[in-house]
């Protein structure tokens, strides 16, 4: 079963009342393409990340063998990046940053490979890109 992912990847700030992580891997992209790695090798991923991307996040996407050569690498922009501080509960959240970077300017281009996919699942995007496919 072959899935074609299109989404964000991104390096998220999170706060919790029991700790906080810094420009930890996020997005949507990566949690799908991630989450399906464990159930087909054949996840494609379509997605844009700054030049400030961790080549060991790279790395952790290729060793889930998902398919990243849909993956463009902004040589001008950094990195999608959100900053959220969850409550006690874990469900209640509030966002303090928000910043697009790259992201904002993402057009996907699927290639041919990835055009015979079988499915597609469309993560975070503006709708506008969602209706292109």
């Amino acid at each position: 079963m072959s899935l074609l992912v299109i989404g964000s990847l991104a390096l998220d700030t999170i706060e919790t009342p029991f700790g906080k992580a810094e420009r930890t891997l996020g997005g949507s992209a990566t949690f799908i393409s991630t989450s399906a790695s464990y159930f087909t090798d054949q996840v494609r991923l379509v997605g844009i990340v700054g030049y400030d991307f961790p080549q060991e996040e790279i790395e952790f996407l290729k060793s889930k063998k998902i398919d990243i050569s849909g993956l463009e690498i902004s040589k001008t922009d950094k990195t999608f990046h959100w900053h959220g501080k969850y409550d006690f509960d874990l469900n209640t959240r509030e966002s303090l940053v928000t910043e697009l970077n790259a992201f904002e300017k993402f057009d996907p281009v699927i290639s041919d490979k990835f055009k015979d996919s079988k499915y597609v699942c469309l993560g975070n995007l503006h709708p506008s890109l969602q209706q292109k496919w």
